[in-house]
């Protein structure tokens, strides 16, 4: 267990062993447990996805930030793994494992774009345990209306493809992901920096084939009446990634759900309407 201090919040880190592999796990502040999921992207992780917020969130809630398998800290599932389970059963059943570790018994969960398809397949399969539900743009639970795969998704698979990860790429990859990229230019640098891990590049060439392999996701969709748990729906207007026009499908079938649209927001809107997003995250689970 290791004690740091990120944007003057105490964070302590776990390594946490599951059957799957170890799981790295960040945590700061007390009272509610609040478990948030990081995205896909190249050189995401707990911590990096949502450091900004913990001034704010880390106030109110236990707050823990699994690195999800395959990224950050965490284990890269093998070809044998992936070839048995999906990469989002992988990632629900780690991740169940680490927080009973934890003595986390109930909890809530957020959880963006692929860390929003984990989060909704663990409340599907575990509602016990989900006492209230944030999604961001989450993959999965959605079906496009428009052309697939979307830029976002093109941009995800450019990046380690061809002459591998640059920090050109980066900057195309976050012009993608949000309305106003000029604003992220420290993010991009940091982002390029953790996307060179080998061990994380390897990982993404078998990921990308998982996907391929699969048809994409796993199809959530068509069990969304099984969250039991009240549901809030972020989504950027403005969404490159995992498109609004899906968020038709979850409104309609999870019963208790509301939606909060971002106007010039993108698919980052922990980042791109951080304000906005710690409060409604905060009123909601209050």
């Amino acid at each position: 267990m290791i004690t740091e201090s990120v944007a003057d919040v105490a964070l302590t880190h776990h390594q946490l062993s599951t059957p799957a592999g170890e799981l790295h796990i960040a945590e700061a502040g007390s009272g509610p447990v609040l478990v948030m999921l990081h995205g896909g992207g190249p050189g995401a992780s707990g911590v990096s996805n949502y450091y900004q917020n913990l001034p704010v969130l880390a106030q109110r809630f236990r707050v823990i930030l699994p690195d999800q398998p395959g990224f950050g800290g965490s284990f890269r599932p093998t070809q044998e793994q992936l070839d048995t389970d999906s990469i989002t059963e992988i990632t629900v059943n780690a991740l169940v494992a680490a927080l009973a570790k934890l003595k986390v018994e109930r909890f809530h969960l957020l959880g963006n774009s692929l860390g929003g398809a984990a989060a909704i397949a663990l409340a599907q399969c575990h509602p016990e345990l989900v006492e209230r539900l944030v999604l961001m743009a989450p993959g999965g639970g959605w079906l496009p209306f428009g052309p697939t795969p979307t830029e976002g998704q093109k941009e995800m698979f450019r990046y380690f493809n061809g002459e591998g990860p640059t920090l050109r790429k980066m900057q195309s990859f976050i012009g993608v992901m949000t309305a106003e990229p000029k604003q992220w230019k420290d993010t991009a640098q940091a982002r390029y920096e953790a996307s060179l891990d080998e061990s994380h590049v390897e990982f993404y060439h078998r990921l990308n084939a998982h996907f391929a392999n699969r048809h994409g996701m796993d199809p959530l969709w068509r069990d969304l009446h099984k969250i039991k748990a009240p549901t809030l729906l972020l989504w950027g207007r403005d969404d490159r990634t995992i498109t609004l026009d899906g968020a038709q499908l979850m409104l309609k079938h999870i019963r208790d759900v509301q939606l909060h649209v971002f106007g010039n927001c993108g698919h980052w809107v922990q980042l791109e309407r951080q304000p906005e997003f710690e409060r409604l995250v905060s009123d909601f689970l209050a």
